[in-house]
């Protein structure tokens, strides 16, 4: 295991596990921004990896993320914006 494969690890460890945390609690625009993040965190994997495996022809999978995750947001945040909002707001968002 080199630096490369240990940032990944980090990455994967400690950033991932925090962003699906808030994808599964919380109101819908926390949780769209919880997955919105969890993109480049596995961009970066995706980039860290190849390199600690010295394999870049494996950079393509990031760059192809990098294209496609944006969409996806955007994909999210149009069926979001057709919901009503709730008044007085959820208890998980305060605090």
């Amino acid at each position: 295991m080199n630096a490369w494969t240990s940032a990944a690890l980090v990455l994967l460890a400690v950033a991932a596990p925090l962003c699906l945390l808030g994808a599964v609690r919380g109101s819908e625009m926390r949780r769209l921004t919880a997955v919105s993040l969890l993109s480049p965190v596995v961009g970066a994997v995706f980039l860290l990896l190849p390199q600690g495996y010295q394999r870049s022809s494996y950079q393509d999978l990031a760059l192809v993320l990098a294209v496609l995750a944006p969409a996806g947001t955007l994909v999210f945040t149009r069926f979001l914006a057709g919901q009503p909002r709730a008044t007085g707001g959820d208890e998980e968002d305060r605090g």
